[in-house]
């Protein structure tokens, strides 16, 4: 029949590798136009033309209706084709949902520890993808797929198996760390050796930063400048008109000489209001003093 699993295929997880896919999902599959008319007779080689065709990924839309990449997901699941081929998939970078169509295979089929080896480097790809849900379309990018499919449950509307935490791979089974592209870009330490053209190691150097520094508020410049300024300013007032009539407060009480209180002009000249003016003794008026 056109919807039973490839004789003599081996048992995924334990089961039947169609049963990955939930029942109403599959059923919905099985009575879809698409899978009737596209995906018969379908081998592990032709079924590489109708990847290329792919426009979007997902898993149903509205009215639970299959898409044409779960559809062909399904179709995978019944012929099981081999490592070597899948690997082939995956390296034809110029088909993308070819690519995003063998990875979502082998999340669903392989073992732990050759999904992180496999599909971790596919996280280098940041094209651009569609995503055909229920809600209408949306955009995404391969490597947030991928990463979706290493760290979420539940991907295309599929429960994805469970996966085995990276760093128990990493105690157990040897599994190498993982190697994050921003490392590549980040320069060596400052201080290291590093080996010259003639095999002597040389210690790198240090880098400055071009923009000025400020100096620290605690460095001889700036105590200097302190002491200049108050210098200048002790100067300045002595430049300063200080009046010579007493002023309220020195007259309640103050000293005589002492300046506290009185006004203290900031221009060093005199303004005509304030200049002195002695009157003649035959100008002087009776009760003047």
């Amino acid at each position: 029949m056109a919807n039973s699993t490839l004789r003599g295929a081996t048992s995924i997880h334990g089961g039947n590798p169609q049963y990955l896919i939930e029942k109403v999902i599959r059923a919905r599959i099985y009575d879809s136009l698409y899978w009737k008319e596209q995906c018969f007779a379908l081998t592990a080689e032709s079924i590489i033309d109708k990847a290329i065709t792919l426009h979007a990924i997902g898993g149903v839309t509205d009215r639970n209706t299959p898409t044409p990449f779960i559809s062909l997901t399904l179709k995978l699941l019944q012929l099981q084709p081999e490592k070597e081929i899948l690997i082939e998939y995956l390296l034809a970078e110029e088909f993308k949902y070819l690519r995003a169509l063998a990875a979502f295979y082998i999340r669903l089929t392989f073992r732990s520890m050759e999904i992180y080896e496999i599909l971790e480097p596919l996280m280098k790809d940041f094209r651009k993808l569609r995503v055909q849900h229920a809600g209408g379309w949306s955009l995404t990018y391969f490597d947030e797929f991928i990463d979706d499919l290493l760290t979420k449950d539940r991907v295309c509307d599929i429960i994805l198996p469970r996966l085995t935490q990276r760093g128990v791979l990493e105690e157990t089974e040897g599994l190498p760390p993982r190697k994050s592209l921003l490392e590549e870009g980040i320069p060596e330490r400052d201080g290291e050796e590093e080996e010259g053209s003639d095999g002597i190691p040389r210690k790198r150097p240090r880098l400055s930063s071009r923009t000025p520094s400020r100096t620290p508020p605690s460095s001889p410049d700036v105590r200097g400048r302190r002491r200049g300024r108050s210098s200048s300013s002790s100067g300045s007032d002595r430049d300063r008109y200080i009046s010579r009539s007493p002023s309220r407060s020195g007259s309640e009480g103050g000293e005589i000489g002492d300046t506290r209180g009185r006004y203290i002009s900031r221009s060093p000249s005199l303004s005509p209001d304030r200049m002195v003016v002695v009157a003649d003794d035959d100008d002087r008026l009776d009760g003047d003093v």
